[in-house]
C-alpha cells in the first residue's frame, strides 16, 4: 500500500484487553516506522479496561514508566475503510530498548509460542469463527436493532435465516467490501441463534495472521455497524436471556513438506493429534481466564447454554470442548470451542496453542473422546467466575509452561483491578463499559 496518500497515520500495537494504543502520525513516518521512529510507554500495553494504568505496576514507577519501541508487524498496513476521510492504520509491535520482543505485549507471547513449532519444522495454521450481535445501544439498556425493511425491531431468533442477512444487506455488503479492501479472508456469513447474532468465517491461513486478521475484524464490524446506525458487539453474553457469542478456532499443524501431522489417513487422527488434545484439555480449566477474561464473561459459560463448560474433547460433537470435525483426513484438526467473542485472539491462539504443543512435548495423553450431551458428564470444570479464573490463572504451572511469566503477572494484575473496579460499578451499566472495547 502505498501510504503517501493518506495525510496521516495511525500505528498502533494490541494491549492485553484487545484494545489497540497508539498514535495518529504525519504520513512522512511512513518511511521510518521500521527504524524505530515511534516510541510508547511499555505500560500502554498493560492497562484496564477503561485505559488506566495498573496500581503498583513494575512497569510504571519501579522503571520510571519506560519507553519500548514500536516496529511494523509483517501484517503491513490497512486502510480503515470505516471512516469518512481515508486512513490507514499500521499494526505494529513492542520491542524493549535493545531491540528484543516484550513478552507483555500479547503478539508477542503468540509469536514465542509459534516458535517452539517452527523449531520442530512445523507450521500451524488456523481458521477463526467470530460471532457478533448488531444492537440498538440508544437507550438504557441494549435491545434488538430495527430490520431495515420494515424498521420493526427484531423480535426473535431465526437461525440461519437467508431472509435476516438480506434484510442487512447494505450492512452485509459493505462489510464483504470493507474485508476485501483489508485482505481479511471472510467466507462464510450466517444468521446465528441470538437476536441479530451473526457468525463470519476467517478462512485457515498462518495462526499469526489468524490472530491479527481477528483483531482487524473486530475493528472493522464495529466501525461499519456504526455507519448503518447500529451497535455491533462481540461480547460475550448481550442479553442475560439469549445465546452468548463464541470465538471458535480450527487449527492444524504442517510439517516442512506441507503435510498435516493430525492426518494419519484415517477419521481417528495421528498419536501427535491425541497429544496436542491432551494438552488442550490439561490446560483448560486453568486457562478460562484466557477464554471469559471479564466479569460479565462468565453469564455465557453456563451449563446447557452452547458454551462448554467441561474440559473434554470428542469426534463429531459440538457440545464437546475440543470437537474433531469429520471431512476430508488430509484437513484433520481440532477445533476449540471455549472462548468467548469477547476474548483477546493474540491471547487465545497463544494459550490454546502454547497447551497444545506441551501436550506434544510431554507426550500426553488425552482422557477417552465423550460421546453424547457433555453436559451430562462428570468432568473437570472451567472456573466458575471470574476471581476463581484469575487465582487458577495465576499460579497453574501448565500455564507457565505456555505463557511468559511477564504476561501472566501483568494479566492478573489487571484482572485483579478490574475485578475491584467493576464491583463499585452498578451491574445494569456494565454493557456500557463494554459494548464496542471487547
Amino acid at each position: 500500500m502505498n501510504l503517501s496518500q493518506f495525510s496521516t497515520l495511525r500505528v498502533a500495537a494490541t494491549d492485553l484487553n484487545g484494545q489497540m494504543r497508539g498514535k495518529r502520525v504525519p504520513a512522512a513516518y511512513a518511511a521510518k516506522l521500521d527504524k524505530g521512529a515511534v516510541r510508547m510507554p511499555l505500560s500502554a500495553l498493560n492497562l484496564d479496561i477503561w485505559g488506566a494504568d495498573i496500581e503498583n505496576s513494575p512497569l510504571v514507577f519501579e522503571t520510571g514508566d519506560a519507553d519500548g519501541i514500536l516496529f511494523p508487524t509483517d501484517r503491513g498496513p490497512v486502510p480503515m475503510p470505516w471512516l469518512d476521510t481515508p486512513s490507514a492504520l499500521v499494526p505494529m509491535t513492542m520491542c524493549n530498548e535493545d531491540g528484543t520482543p516484550f513478552l507483555g505485549d500479547p503478539r508477542q507471547a503468540l509469536t514465542n509460542v509459534l516458535e517452539r513449532y517452527t523449531a520442530r519444522g512445523w507450521s500451524v495454521m488456523a481458521a477463526t469463527e467470530m460471532e457478533f450481535s448488531l444492537v440498538d445501544d440508544t437507550g438504557k439498556k441494549l435491545r434488538p436493532p430495527h430490520d431495515p425493511r420494515s424498521q420493526r425491531r427484531l423480535f426473535g431468533p431465526d437461525i440461519l435465516s437467508i431472509d435476516e442477512l438480506d434484510a442487512f444487506d447494505d450492512f452485509f455488503t459493505e462489510l464483504y467490501n470493507g474485508c476485501v479492501t483489508m485482505g481479511l479472508p471472510a467466507q462464510t456469513i450466517i444468521n446465528e441463534a441470538g437476536l441479530g447474532q451473526f457468525e463470519v468465517t476467517l478462512t485457515h491461513q498462518a495462526a499469526l495472521r489468524a490472530a491479527d486478521d481477528a483483531v482487524l475484524f473486530k475493528m472493522l464490524v464495529r466501525g461499519i455497524a456504526r455507519r448503518h446506525g447500529m451497535a455491533a458487539t462481540f461480547m460475550a453474553k448481550p442479553y442475560s436471556d439469549d445465546a452468548g457469542n463464541g470465538m471458535h478456532v480450527h487449527f492444524s499443524v504442517l510439517d516442512q513438506d506441507g503435510k498435516n501431522v493430525f492426518d494419519n489417513g484415517g477419521p481417528e487422527g495421528t498419536d501427535t493429534l491425541m497429544q496436542a488434545v491432551a494438552g488442550c484439555v490439561q490446560a483448560m480449566p486453568a486457562s478460562t481466564l484466557i477464554f471469559a477474561p471479564h466479569g460479565p464473561s462468565y453469564a455465557r459459560l453456563v451449563p446447557g447454554a452452547h458454551a462448554p463448560t467441561g474440559a473434554c474433547w470428542a469426534y463429531e460433537n459440538r457440545t464437546a470442548a475440543i470437537r474433531i470435525p469429520g471431512g476430508p483426513h488430509v484437513a484433520r484438526r481440532i477445533e476449540h470451542r471455549v472462548a468467548g467473542g469477547d476474548i483477546n485472539p493474540y491471547l487465545m491462539l497463544a494459550c490454546v496453542l502454547g497447551a497444545a504443543i506441551e501436550g506434544v512435548d510431554e507426550g500426553l495423553t488425552p482422557p477417552d473422546p465423550i460421546s453424547g450431551n457433555a453436559y451430562e458428564h462428570d468432568l473437570p470444570q472451567l472456573a466458575p467466575d471470574w476471581e476463581t479464573a484469575i487465582s487458577r490463572f495465576e499460579s497453574d504451572p501448565f500455564i507457565a509452561r505456555c505463557l511468559p511469566k511477564m504476561l501472566i503477572d501483568n494479566l492478573v494484575m489487571t484482572k485483579r483491578q478490574e475485578l475491584k473496579k467493576l464491583a463499585e460499578m452498578p451491574s445494569k451499566d456494565h454493557w456500557k463499559l463494554y459494548l464496542e472495547r471487547v
